[in-house]
């Protein structure tokens, strides 16, 4: 009988420890009431983002280049016309489809087409318009700062 007394001294200790340490309802309320007293601070609305119109850029400010290319694939070849906006130019094919379907991904007609030299040009759009083209690459220019810094233009031959 003693050892079971033993046994319950440290298990009703153990129970009004824990049993202290609870948070009362008038903590709760104090910390609720010193929160009301505060002032609220409204954070103004941010101002809306104004999309200027893409004017054409001075054509001698354009990095152009006359190529013969032909399309990677056959199914792309109606795709390929006068102008096109050039993104990314490399000499193995598996880099060149990479870039190419991130642009699709993001919603640009992009293909691939290779000159005779071989390298393989990411088009990310092709216009029978100079103007066109221009304004796409702008576009692609303001959307990837950092990225397609250096879009330049391709007149096929």
């Amino acid at each position: 009988m003693k050892k079971n007394w033993l046994w319950m001294i440290p298990a009703m200790a153990l129970t009004l420890g824990l049993g202290s340490c609870k948070s009362k309802e008038s903590a709760y309320k104090a910390a609720y009431e010193k929160a009301q007293e505060k002032p609220v601070v409204e954070t103004p609305a941010p101002e809306p983002v104004v999309v200027k119109p893409v004017t054409e850029t001075p054509t001698s400010t354009i990095k152009t280049s006359n190529e013969k290319v032909t399309t990677v694939n056959a199914s792309d070849a109606s795709k390929l016309k006068l102008f096109n906006v050039v993104v990314g130019s490399f000499s193995m094919k598996t880099n060149a489809s990479g870039l190419q379907e991130s642009l699709v991904a993001d919603g640009y007609d992009a293909f691939l087409v290779q000159n005779p030299q071989g390298m393989y040009r990411v088009i990310a759009g092709s216009f029978d318009e100079r103007t066109s083209a221009t304004n796409l690459r702008e576009s692609i220019k303001s959307r990837y700062p950092n990225r397609f810094n250096d879009a330049w233009l391709l007149i096929k031959e």
